[in-house]
């Protein structure tokens, strides 16, 4: 995303710097980034946890493997989705 808005920066007017637009404009990129960043932090909490219960339990039990992997896919989900979002 960095490099598409690189491409779009030009120079401002100096009189048109602090227009409602240009605040929206910012705060709407921010809380999107943080958003995206959030729920993909959660997702990696999600996965990694999941992730160390699979590995436990498979070598307890050969069939829950199946079971707590399935538990992880819709444990990434939830970065999909904030990544959807905005």
């Amino acid at each position: 995303m960095a490099i598409v808005f690189s491409s779009k920066l030009q120079a401002g007017e100096p009189e048109g710097r602090f227009h409602a637009d240009s605040y929206y404009a910012g705060y709407a990129l921010f809380w999107a980034g943080l958003t995206v960043g959030f729920s993909n932090l959660f997702c990696g909490v999600c996965v990694g946890i999941t992730g160390s219960t699979c590995a436990i339990a498979d070598a307890a039990d050969g069939q829950l493997f199946v079971k707590v992997l399935i538990i992880e896919i819709f444990g990434s989900i939830i970065g999909l989705f904030g990544e959807l979002i905005s």
